[in-house]
């Protein structure tokens, strides 16, 4: 597929914390799954979909995220980094990284995991956020796994809703999402 003109944004400033002690010296997007590091799944598909311009935050460990990718040529991307002095959860690395992430709607995933996802399906989604600023975010969700039985979100008519009680009807986030910009704290309105 052709590069486009979104970017996409992948979160790798955690600490690891359930993958300890392999995560004490080692970033987990950089622990290796099927002979190469995580991230380079992740960066692998969203060029295959297009996504050339790739933002990376990062925090425990960053540099080494930062030596091993470098400015992503090596990879036929470019990476621009958005460096934490510590990690501040999915939103607040994100709102972090607007500068960096420009005007136009992008895509989000995490570095830190494996998903078999086709992020060309969100093209379309970004193309339709851009020309609608009423559409503010695009969430991919799963049913739920059964190591995650509660969910994170539910849906009503296809909109993310108050979580049910129960596990019924709720979905999971896997790694996946379209955001536009004007829906971060931080944003200009």
């Amino acid at each position: 597929m052709p590069p486009h003109a979104f970017k996409a944004m992948i979160l790798a400033a955690g600490e690891g914390r359930r993958m300890r002690p392999l995560t004490d010296h080692t970033p987990k997007p950089l622990l290796k799954v099927g002979g190469k590091p995580l991230i380079h799944w992740q960066i692998e598909r969203l060029r295959g979909a297009g996504f050339r311009q790739l933002v990376i935050n990062h925090a425990h460990l960053g540099q080494q995220l930062e030596a091993a990718l470098g400015d992503g040529a090596g990879l036929d991307v470019a990476i621009a980094w958005s460096r934490e002095p510590e990690p501040l959860e999915s939103a607040g690395g994100i709102a972090t990284a607007l500068p960096l992430l420009g005007d136009a709607p992008f895509a989000v995933t995490n570095g830190d995991v494996y998903v078999d996802y086709d992020y060309a399906r969100l093209l379309p989604v970004l193309h339709e956020m851009a020309g609608n600023p009423e559409h503010l975010a695009h969430l991919v969700l799963v049913d739920n796994p059964p190591h995650h039985p509660g969910g994170d979100f539910s849906l009503d008519q296809g909109r993310v809703s108050d979580p049910p009680t129960h596990a019924a009807g709720r979905y999971t986030l896997p790694a996946s999402a379209a955001i536009a910009r004007n829906s971060l704290p931080g944003s200009p309105p």
